[in-house]
């Protein structure tokens, strides 16, 4: 009878009566039909409308409710191995005795050993940044400001992922962003930008957080023009895009950072990338960023936890281990508007993470899906109905 062990956020590991392991990303629950509504649609019925085209929507409204591939991205990853790590969605769960043991020496390791040190290494940081950006704050905008910016921003970010146990391999370091140009990456979660501020300084662009966020958000300010706005705010939106621009205008300027999702997946997709930023001009600088979920889960579901939780349940982690691959620059075509640039750059960030593309928004974390969309698919179906089931006919 096979055994199934469950693992920190849902890892899962399947082992047959052989003793041969499957990829829990192998076992999906339905078999979807990628096929587009004109092929489903023709294999059902002839060439008129008939009452059983009902069943094709039904059956991909079924595979959605099962099986839904963009709510699923805002959950934590399935591993396909035990990482000896304690939390888990489900309840059900086979553990033998002397996996037990090596769980219970993890624990201790983890909470007794490790977590005292990076709380403490973590407080260092996140105090001296604080402190360090208030100081420099308080400095006339010249050359000395920005450099002894760039040092507290570095020198604290680098304590604060030592508090993390972050081991990070840069690929790839010949295209790092330049002076004047524009950072996009994908987001999984706040530590991004730690991430990435480890090895370069950059123009933060982001969502007003409060709490912790909030107070770090307000040192950091004071230092470097970092860019914060209420995504609610519409005059907001108008007055990053314009600040966008003046900061891209001056060459001598850091980086800006960007990430066009708008909010954090979990490490497995892209989701679409918000027009905004490739409308300025500028040269992008693509960047992708894939954790090893085996070491700990850098996920940050917002909707289910405050950033104080986050940042225990990271630290209480075996590691935060990721690949950083920095990509050649790309700028806008001739004859290209900015929709079809960003999915440009959203696919050469896929492809090289190895990340699922997806089409969707990923403000459907939030929101409900829009109208929109639903008379799309509305006007698809009428246009072959009205065709007499060929979309060809209309356009003659």
């Amino acid at each position: 009878m096979p055994g199934l062990l469950r693992s920190d956020r849902g890892g899962l590991s399947v082992s047959s009566p052989s003793g041969e392991r499957k990829d829990a990303c192998s076992l999906r629950i339905i078999q979807r039909d990628e096929s587009p509504m004109e092929k489903g649609l023709s294999g059902l019925r002839g060439r008129d409308f008939e009452l059983s085209d009902v069943f094709y929507f039904s059956k991909k409204g079924l595979e959605a409710i099962v099986e839904d591939e963009v709510t699923q991205r805002f959950s934590s990853e399935e591993l396909v191995s035990c990482n000896l790590l304690t939390r888990t969605n489900v309840n059900f769960q086979y553990v033998s005795p002397r996996l037990t043991m090596v769980w219970v020496l993890g624990v201790i390791v983890r909470y007794c050993v490790l977590l005292p040190l990076r709380l403490t290494l973590a407080v260092i940081g996140i105090s001296l940044f604080v402190i360090g950006t208030t100081l420099v704050g308080q400095l006339p905008r010249n050359r000395l400001k920005n450099f002894l910016s760039e040092v507290v921003h570095l020198t604290c970010c680098r304590i604060c992922v030592r508090a993390l146990s972050g081991t990070i391999h840069y690929h790839n370091r010949q295209y790092r962003p330049q002076k004047g140009g524009i950072c996009v990456a994908n987001h999984t979660s706040p530590i991004d930008v730690l991430i990435l501020t480890t090895d370069g300084c950059y123009t933060m662009v982001g969502q007003v957080h409060g709490g912790l966020m909030g107070i770090i958000q307000r040192s950091m300010v004071k230092a470097c023009p970092h860019i914060w706005f209420e995504r609610s705010e519409m005059k907001d939106r108008h007055l990053v895009i314009r600040r966008l621009k003046e900061h891209i205008a001056l060459k001598e300027e850091l980086p800006i950072l960007i990430f066009p999702e708008g909010t954090c997946i979990n490490n497995t997709s892209v989701m679409m990338f918000k027009k905004g930023s490739f409308e300025i001009g500028g040269t992008i600088h693509p960047v992708a960023i894939k954790y090893n979920p085996r070491f700990g889960d850098a996920f940050w579901n917002s909707s289910k936890y405050n950033i104080v939780s986050y940042l225990l349940r990271v630290m209480t982690s075996w590691a935060i281990v990721c690949d950083v691959w920095y990509m050649p620059p790309m700028t806008r075509e001739e004859g290209e508007d900015a929709v079809q640039f960003a999915n440009r750059v959203k696919s050469a960030i896929a492809v090289q993470g190895g990340l699922t593309e997806l089409p969707w928004d990923g403000g459907l974390k939030r929101a409900k899906v829009k109208d929109t969309f639903k008379e799309e698919q509305q006007k698809n179906y009428s246009k072959m109905i009205v065709g007499n089931g060929s979309l060809k006919s209309e356009l003659d």
